[in-house]
């Protein structure tokens, strides 16, 4: 299922699994499936990247919105989809490469840090804007640049994100998070990350009970 919306509102946290190995990789998804994380990326400077998204969707299937992190380079996009993701999300306002993630029925999720940036990505076709880094951006710049965004497009915060700061943000506007390496570094075990979810599976749920 590529309806973006459908994940987000399942749980609207990203799995940012930088550094991860194709073989602990569906350890690791399944675990955070069981958790209630359905939106797993692997960055494109992981080691053999394309192997970790291909067992990560045979795996998981319908069951997560599986693809790739750091995607700069278009042709990359049909290198994910070959091998079954369908998710890019990229570090920067990469138009070239939100083209052909649309082109291929993807979800993209291009990175922004202006209004500028922003704008320019959902005339491209984003279906959500990950703003990057989300330290140089605190809540009252969300909530200025939020302002003069698509009122349903979602905007994720990404960035040293911890469940501490999830209130403040989602207070914001934002709608999403990636979470890095306070969620998975490389080495950790399934059981390692999956001990990490809770805390942030339950300050969402505290954000959209305050905003409901």
């Amino acid at each position: 299922m590529n309806d973006f919306a459908y994940w987000l509102d399942e749980m609207p946290l990203v799995a940012i699994l930088r550094g991860v190995k194709p073989e602990e990789v569906v350890a690791i998804g399944e675990a955070l499936l069981a958790e209630g994380i359905g939106i797993i990326e692997v960055p494109l400077n992981s080691p053999r990247p394309f192997d970790s998204i291909a067992a990560l969707a045979e795996a998981c299937g319908d069951k997560a919105l599986v693809g790739a992190g750091t995607v700069l380079n278009p042709g990359d996009v049909d290198n994910v989809a070959a091998v079954g993701g369908r998710l890019i999300v990229t570090p920067n306002a990469g138009q070239a490469v939100v083209a052909a993630a649309k082109a291929r029925g993807m979800v993209a999720v291009p990175g922004f840090a202006t209004p500028t940036e922003g704008l320019a990505m959902i005339e491209a076709g984003a279906d959500a804007v990950k703003l990057f880094p989300a330290e140089a951006n605190p809540p009252p710049v969300v909530k200025a640049m939020r302002a003069v965004f698509p009122p349903a497009l979602p905007v994720f915060a990404v960035g040293s994100i911890t469940p501490q700061k999830i209130g403040g943000y989602w207070a914001a506007g934002t709608r999403g998070f990636g979470l890095g390496g306070s969620l998975y570094k490389p080495g950790d075990d399934a059981e390692a990350v999956a001990a990490r979810v809770p805390g942030f599976r339950e300050a969402v749920e505290q954000a959209r009970s305050q905003t409901s």
